[in-house]
């Protein structure tokens, strides 16, 4: 199990200061398979044609052969239709061949008729089973293939009409029944997906807060010995995978929420894309939007020793995968690049005395961002 205990370390102002100089952002990628052929939407057709997970690892393969992504690089999958014992010797393939390997499998609890009202949350006892043993099944797969951890959305539970639900069922059905399948498949961390809305018009866990309560509540219910030594020792099992799309959607403060997580030691991944506050969930190229939302994030990644992947999370209609790829990279890599020369000892002096350093982490991140042959005012001299 990767090892999170130490997002939870509080530093002094000088031990804050040797860490933000000694440890740096190096960016590791994973990505979906479920944007390689962008479906299309409610509104107008797929532009591609769709291809096959054969297909999918053909474009990874080739993106490797041209040395554009190595072998540090990730996949995410669901299960059943994405990754399953069918297709499973393809994936294998794939990474005896490059070392690229599937690093979480996602139940797929929320595409099927059958989850019309909840899947884990679901007030029908017969399919709330189907769920769960659907999870039990998706644990099983990650364990066989080491993965880091199974990401869990629970994108269909929720509702629309507040009127008429028993909120305290619906969360207890849905945190029992996550415990169940972790105690049967114990030692495999889960990472849950917060969203506000879509598809449901209430997510049943729409914001950070609600994640990390939820992962509270599941981990006090869990009773496997295995699951209760890795807590004993003081391992978060139930961590989050904040996408930058939902924290914004919700009009939450990137950095914050982010910081909100790692002091539980609960960031387990990150989902990376562009998203304007509120709106639909848009999953655009990282970059493109929110520039002060991604950097103060990455600081805050970097404040509290961040090691984990960056998640590519998009939905390019218009741009070819592999392009949208290589962007979201490219875009990441550049920002971390910045926020790892940034200079430390005013930002540091700035956080622990703003008294006396009054504009003076502005002025740092305005002189990181500044062109060579950009000429700036010394704001000491006002």
């Amino acid at each position: 199990m990767i090892d999170l205990r130490g997002q939870k370390i509080r530093r002094s102002k000088e031990e804050m200061l040797r860490h933000l100089k000694s440890f740096r952002l190096e960016p590791c990628f994973s990505a979906g398979v479920w944007y390689f052929f962008p479906s299309g939407g409610r509104f107008h057709e797929p532009y591609v044609e769709r291809g096959s997970i054969e297909d999918i690892l053909n474009k990874v393969k080739m993106l490797y052969d041209k040395k554009l992504i190595d072998s540090t690089f990730g996949l995410e999958a669901h299960y059943p239709n994405e990754i399953n014992y069918d297709n499973l010797d393809e994936y294998k393939s794939l990474e005896k061949e490059t070392g690229i390997r599937v690093i979480t499998v996602i139940p797929n609890l929320f595409y099927e008729k059958k989850f019309e009202f909840g899947s884990l949350s679901n007030p029908n006892p017969k399919v709330r089973r189907e769920a769960i043993n659907r999870t039990i099944e998706t644990l099983k797969l990650n364990a066989e293939l080491n993965t880091d951890f199974m990401v869990l959305w629970p994108g269909i539970d929720g509702y629309e009409n507040p009127i008429g639900i028993d909120f305290y069922m619906m969360w207890d059905n849905f945190e029992r029944g996550l415990a169940e399948a972790m105690d049967e498949v114990p030692g495999v961390r889960v990472a849950i997906e917060p969203k506000p809305y879509e598809p449901r018009g209430n997510n049943i866990y729409r914001n950070t807060a609600n994640g990390i309560l939820m992962a509270r509540n599941v981990e006090s219910l869990l009773r496997a010995e295995e699951n209760k030594r890795l807590l004993e020792e003081g391992h978060a099992l139930v961590a989050l995978n904040p996408e930058v799309g939902h924290v914004l959607m919700g009009h939450e403060e990137l950095a914050y929420a982010l910081a909100s997580i790692m002091r539980e030691g609960r960031l387990a991944h990150t989902h990376w894309n562009s998203q304007p506050l509120g709106n639909f969930d848009q999953d655009l190229n990282v970059g493109v939007l929110g520039l002060d939302q991604m950097y103060a994030a990455l600081l805050v990644l970097k404040m509290y020793g961040y090691k984990g992947r960056f998640g590519i999370d998009i939905n390019p209609e218009r741009i070819p995968v592999e392009k949208a790829l290589i962007l979201n990279m490219n875009a990441l890599r550049a920002a971390c690049a910045r926020i790892n020369q940034l200079d430390f000892d005013r930002l540091v002096e700035a956080m622990y005395d703003p008294e006396n350093n009054r504009g003076v982490a502005e002025d740092v991140m305005t002189r990181a961002l500044a062109p060579e042959e950009a000429t700036l005012i010394d704001i000491e001299r006002v």
